[in-house]
């Protein structure tokens, strides 16, 4: 299962999801992450420069690109908790702290 996270630099789960800098992709096999890839996603920069609908179509087509099926994160708003279950990528809030961690509870 491939699961995304935002992280800090420090590797903690990033407070906000829709403003994240960094997303790590994480592939879990047996429960065990088997690949960790972070991405310069930039989000934070992206997200007051358009439209609430276009920066919500950069992260769909972030998450359809690498085949997320789960979304680790501590907030993010209904909107974007509606695109998701609309993707049928389930959503897992409250995350907090070792952002690897997080994603081996929610896988």
């Amino acid at each position: 299962m491939l699961i995304a996270v935002p992280v800090t630099p420090a590797g903690q789960v990033d407070a906000s999801w829709g403003r994240a800098a960094r997303v790590a992709v994480a592939r879990v096999d047996a429960g065990q992450i088997a690949a960790w890839h972070e991405h310069d996603v930039r989000w934070d920069d992206l997200h007051d420069a358009g439209t609430e609908g276009g920066h919500h179509a950069q992260i769909a087509r972030f998450l359809i690109d690498h085949g997320i099926t789960i979304v680790v994160a501590n907030h993010m708003g209904p909107p974007m908790v509606q695109m998701l279950d609309g993707m049928g990528i389930r959503p897992r809030l409250g995350a907090a702290g070792d952002a690897r961690l997080a994603v081996l509870v929610a896988g």
